[in-house]
């Protein structure tokens, strides 16, 4: 991955102005892992948008959780309308890596979703994961109704003091209403399928909760 370089959130006057066109025509791209298009819909499914560092890492860690229908990587929390990757690692866009999680509720819960974000990465470190440095690696939780953000505020405040207890700072996870998802390009799209011994940081600090 590209290092980020940009410390501080861009405002929406500074952002790139992007374009119209999407990178990816999610109509002709299909999943490595489980082979549906990645506009398939599927009846009955939920969806939670979460952003924990490099996403090629974390979209392995949930396509590998059961229960899981279908993940996608993009660019969501920011301004500029379909980025490329190579703008939002110059921190103009204002979004953060985010992975798509298409889930059956009836086998996974968006709880157990949540509670496998905050012990994956490090939610405390704000504009970085490790060695990752910039606003796109951010830690944030999109939400996509009432019921989404009640849990995921509930999950925050209690790994807030799972967190303190084990001595890390405040958590920095950002618990906000999801906004458009850009997906990334192709090449991105389960990048750790189709690179086994690519680049996978995975931050978990070993708190846990509940």
């Amino acid at each position: 991955m590209i290092f980020g370089r940009r410390p501080t959130m861009v405002t929406p006057d500074q952002a790139l102005p992007g374009r119209a066109t999407p990178v990816l025509d999610p109509g002709t791209t299909f999943h490595r892992i489980f082979g549906d298009r990645l506009d398939r819909q599927f009846e009955g499914a939920e969806v939670a948008y979460l952003a924990a560092g490099c996403f090629w890492g974390v979209e392995k860690l949930y396509w590998n959780t059961p229960g899981v229908l279908q993940t996608a990587v993009g660019y969501q929390g920011g301004t500029t309308p379909n980025p490329t990757y190579e703008e939002v690692c110059s921190g103009l866009t204002g979004h953060t890596e985010t992975v798509r999680v298409t889930f059956d509720p009836s086998q996974v819960s968006y709880e157990q979703l949540l509670r496998i974000f905050f012990e994956n990465h490090d939610p405390t470190q704000g504009y970085r994961q490790g060695n990752d440095i910039g606003t796109q690696y951010r830690s944030a939780i999109f939400t996509t109704s009432p019921q989404q953000e009640e849990t995921a505020r509930q999950l925050f405040d209690q790994y807030s003091t799972a967190f303190a207890e084990a001595g890390y700072p405040a958590l920095t996870t950002e618990v906000v209403e999801a906004g458009p998802l850009y997906l990334a390009e192709d090449y991105h799209q389960q990048y750790l399928d189709a690179n086994p011994n690519g680049y996978c940081p995975i931050h978990a600090t070993g708190v846990r909760c509940g």
